[in-house]
């Protein structure tokens, strides 16, 4: 089982959203990984926001964190700055809060891979210059 795998918006949402066009896709992947994954604040307000219209989604987010399945370690205001300077690095792609704090969790996280359907994880580097090891459907 992969390990250390850290959570965005886009899967969340696939996994809980059967008419999502990755919903199969992401039920996959989220069976063959470790528990709990983790995230950010970020991603679970975009969740729940995208979620909103879906029977039962919010719920449903809120029971993964209750449960244990998806665990929120990250603390903005530790890394106010470091979230600041990747938003301003980024920002002809441009990068979002959430996406900024994912990435600041995998330079945190030894070993850790970003679960996600945003192509823009090809594109952004961790500690300045590494690629971030990132699950995606092969077609991203």
């Amino acid at each position: 089982m992969r390990r250390n795998i850290i959570l965005d918006t886009g899967v969340l949402v696939a996994v809980l959203d059967k008419s999502d066009r990755y919903h199969t896709w992401a039920v996959e992947q989220w069976s063959t990984i470790a528990k709990p994954v983790i995230t950010c604040e970020a991603v679970i307000s975009e969740a729940c926001f995208l979620l909103q219209r879906v029977y039962g989604g919010e719920n449903a987010i809120m029971g993964l964190v209750s449960r244990g399945y998806v665990e929120v370690p990250f603390h903005f205001n530790s890394e106010v700055n470091a979230i600041a300077e990747l938003m301003q690095k980024y920002k002809t792609v441009p990068m979002s809060f959430a996406d900024a704090c994912l990435v600041r969790m995998s330079e945190l996280i030894t070993g850790s891979s970003v679960l996600t359907l945003d192509s823009d994880f090809r594109i952004y580097r961790k500690n300045r210059t590494e690629a971030i090891s990132v699950i995606i459907p092969d077609e991203l």
